[in-house]
């Protein structure tokens, strides 16, 4: 796949998948009406405001590169020709699914809006029963040696204190 139709590829993508599933469907619930915040702590608010501030530029950083690096999207369809260990996948195997999960986490929290952690708690137990039974066993089959040397230096949800290199 050339890097011109990854990036398409991955854009389109990037709307179908993480837009609707840390925006409208979180804004479908919500209309982004403020509640009172989460045991009337106001701090709750700004933490809100930290995860998706950290949030959204990782799950951008990530899906530019798979298609820049790997030339292939995030989707199953299109996935990538090569394996992408750069970047926040230097700490982490997941950082698509964690950066969705803090944006949804982090609005819930904004909002106050308990529905929000629910879906997002929900959400989240999906994307691991699609990563061990799925993303894995294909990733395993596809890179062979190279992803397992990844697997077993780089967590799968808890990231890293150090970046890992491959060598």
């Amino acid at each position: 796949m050339s890097k011109a139709i990854a990036v398409l590829g991955s854009a389109l993508f990037f709307v179908i998948a993480p837009l609707v599933l840390a925006g409208f469907i979180p804004w479908w619930a919500t209309q982004w009406e403020f509640r009172p915040a989460f045991f009337g702590v106001d701090l709750t608010r700004i933490l809100g405001g930290i995860l998706i501030i950290v949030g959204v530029p990782g799950l951008v950083d990530s899906f530019a590169r798979f298609a820049l690096e790997g030339l292939g999207t995030p989707a199953p369809v299109a996935p990538t020709q090569k394996l992408v260990v750069t970047g926040l996948y230097r700490y982490v195997r997941n950082p698509i699914y964690i950066a969705v999960v803090a944006v949804i986490f982090g609005q819930a929290l904004l909002f106050g809006d308990w529905r929000l952690l629910w879906y997002g708690a929900l959400l989240w137990l999906f994307f691991h029963l699609f990563v061990v039974m799925y993303e894995e066993p294909t990733l395993k089959e596809t890179f062979g040696t190279e992803y397992e040397s990844f697997r077993t230096n780089v967590p799968r949800w808890i990231p890293r204190l150090t970046p890992w290199r491959a060598a």
